[in-house]
């Protein structure tokens, strides 16, 4: 079964745009249970402009499904996910100017660095995803410095799609599926995520190999219009019928 983790953090963002209380990130958490997501993502980032420390601890406490902890691979951020032992801790790159995150995780680059952050997060028993582009150096790195999990982005699919670039988005789902084809034979677990909409998410639901996806901006945008349930439980349909 494709699992599907909701992320959580731009109910923050809209708390957080006037310094109020609401809406409350976990409440929209327990909704997306409800609605039949499979865990949930929340990405506590050095500047804390979404999700905060607070919104961490109240999601421990209150979650009966997994939590992926996404996090920069700061000091810092290894020493709240020890604390907490979520999970799921997901590596990712993280910039203080940047809107979103931007890409993959450099990996190759910084493998030996990488190896010895990951290593008491899997000795507490959390599963190490690495977020990474469709590329064959990153997924070998991932995989020699002992990641369980990779999550391949898929914002250039995305991106290529709503700007009707189809030949490159083409281009691209031939990369995600051929490297998730390659990380899957290397017995990696393989996730993907970022910008996927109900437009865009077939594709990749359809990749025998990956096994998660995290989807957040999107359904939170679609809940505007729908309600949140409605919107996750119409994102289910979608990916559960391309599986099919």
């Amino acid at each position: 079964m494709l699992r599907l983790g909701v992320n959580i953090d731009h109910v923050a963002t809209v708390r957080n745009a006037r310094g109020s209380a609401y809406p409350d990130p976990v409440r929209a958490a327990k909704l997306a249970e409800e609605a039949g997501a499979d865990g949930i993502t929340a990405h506590l980032r050095e500047d804390r402009r979404h999700i905060e420390d607070a919104d961490i601890d109240a999601l421990m406490d209150a979650l009966t499904v997994p939590l992926n902890f996404e996090m920069a691979a700061t000091d810092e951020m290894q020493a709240i996910a020890l604390r907490h032992k979520p999970h799921a801790v997901c590596i990712v790159p993280e910039k203080r100017e940047e809107r979103t995150t931007e890409g993959g995780l450099e990996v190759a680059r910084e493998e030996n660095k990488l190896a010895h952050f990951i290593a008491p997060l899997r000795d507490v028993g959390c599963r190490v995803s690495i977020f990474i582009a469709a590329d064959r150096a990153q997924i070998e790195a991932a995989n020699r410095i002992g990641a369980q999990v990779i999550e391949l982005h898929t914002g250039a699919y995305c991106d290529f799609h709503a700007e009707g670039r189809f030949d490159e988005r083409d281009a691209e789902l031939k990369r995600l599926t051929e490297m998730a084809t390659f990380a899957h034979s290397l017995g990696l677990e393989v996730h993907a995520g970022h910008g996927l909409t109900y437009e865009t998410v077939g594709p990749i639901a359809a990749l025998p190999e990956v096994m998660e996806l995290n989807i957040g901006h999107f359904l939170i945008g679609e809940s505007i219009f729908l309600g949140l349930e409605p919107a996750i439980v119409e994102m289910r349909r979608i990916m559960d019928e391309a599986r099919a």
